[in-house]
């Protein structure tokens, strides 16, 4: 019988999502599938969460699409990211605490892509007038990053209701960029 290799990254993401800490026999029973299954797919822990990585870049890309960054005001632009981005909240949550990923020269083109796409609205938003100049579009990016894993894991643990999630990112990340008017 052939193994399906999405539905055991996706089984791993899932799995990963709730227990960063799980074994590969973990996540091979999660897959039902053998760890030696496993171990023909992916020589190990690191080549694991390599192609998780390469996955969770794939989903935010496609997040991005379906969010449509370049119409309409950059602060809307910024919500429906988070809508958007909410399928592959948990997956970036894990990602995001895998150190093996951001360390050295060896960090996937993905993130960079990502990062610029990301950094265009915020910079969009700066040159309308609506986001505050002070705060980089790096730095915005960044915050937008912490959030969205944050109420990930807040979401997992049942801290926050799921149909509150972009709603909570959108609204605390744009409250703090949000350009006041002077009085």
């Amino acid at each position: 019988m052939a193994v399906d290799r999405d539905h055991v990254l996706r089984s791993a993401a899932a799995l990963l999502t709730r227990k960063s800490t799980a074994t590969m026999d973990e996540v091979a029973k999660a897959a039902g599938i053998s760890r030696a299954t496993l171990h023909r797919h992916f020589a190990g822990r690191d080549a694991l969460v390599r192609a998780l990585e390469a996955l969770g870049i794939a989903e935010c890309e496609a997040a991005l699409d379906r969010a449509r960054l370049d119409e309409g005001p950059a602060d809307e632009a910024v919500r429906r990211l988070a809508r958007e981005i909410q399928s592959a909240a948990g997956l970036l949550a894990f990602l995001y605490g895998e150190n093996q990923l951001w360390e050295g020269d060896g960090q996937h083109e993905g993130w960079r892509r990502l990062d610029a796409r990301i950094g265009a609205v915020f910079q969009r938003g700066q040159r309308s007038g609506e986001f505050r100049i002070d705060l980089t579009p790096a730095w915005l990016t960044e915050a937008l990053y912490g959030l969205i894993a944050s109420a990930a894991w807040a979401t997992l643990d049942g801290r926050v209701a799921s149909r509150d999630f972009p709603h909570m990112i959108a609204e605390l990340l744009l409250g703090g960029a949000l350009r006041r008017q002077q009085s």
